[in-house]
């Protein structure tokens, strides 16, 4: 994704805010051999795109005065109770360096799976995102899970899920292996009776024990 930004040299809160009331968010530019920049980004074009996945996921190309480097999403705020973008941060990536960014997981084929068309049951994905490390040229725009065999009461953890070459998880030594997703029966799932014989039909055929005391005094 491209983004188009501008060179800004009055810092401070007062200027931040003269920005914002003239439909501009600033932010910041750091990372690699050059020094910090001051930038200001128009605020429309700007919310729409946090609205994207990929915008959060992906090497982004920052285009200013004519000079186009490469970067990542760092950090932005939100205004507490406007849809206010107040500030964003972006990080320059360099292609011989590794980077570490949060990448989206996506679930395939979880209604082909067992648990829910053999079992009624429902998959909860855990994790949404994870966070890898990888060379720029190999940062995926998101990563896949075949749940296609998963059973019933059965959890997957994030050692099942399938890595691009050069990418690895960047997890913390207490997270273990965390669980990716799990399935389950609904509290409110009822088994279904089998056709061969029905409730009230089982119930038909038990003898009360007022019609076997009947018989046998008809017997007598």
């Amino acid at each position: 994704m491209k983004v188009t930004a501008f060179a800004r040299t009055k810092q401070g809160s007062g200027a931040s805010r003269r920005l914002r009331t003239a439909g501009q968010t600033p932010g910041i530019v750091y990372g690699g051999t050059e020094a910090p920049i001051a930038i200001a980004l128009d605020h429309n074009a700007l919310y729409h795109a946090l609205k994207k996945e990929v915008f959060h996921s992906s090497i982004l190309s920052l285009d200013m005065d004519g000079k186009t480097q490469q970067v990542v999403l760092r950090d932005f705020q939100m205004h507490a109770h406007k849809q206010i973008v107040l500030h964003i941060d972006f990080q320059r990536v360099s292609a011989k360096e590794k980077i570490t960014l949060k990448v989206p997981v996506r679930l395939l084929n979880a209604d082909d799976s067992p648990a829910v068309r053999l079992n009624n049951g429902i998959i909860t994905q855990i994790l949404n995102d994870v966070e890898v490390s990888c060379l720029p040229k190999d940062l995926p725009e998101f990563l896949e899970l075949d749940l296609s065999d998963m059973e019933i009461d059965t959890t997957v953890h994030l050692s099942a899920l399938p890595l691009p070459e050069g990418v690895s998880l960047t997890v913390q030594e207490d997270q273990d292996d965390q669980a990716l997703a799990v399935s389950s029966v609904p509290r409110d799932y009822v088994e279904p009776v089998s056709d061969e014989e029905s409730p009230d039909e089982a119930a038909g055929d038990e003898e009360s024990p007022g019609e076997a005391a009947g018989e046998e005094d008809s017997e007598a």
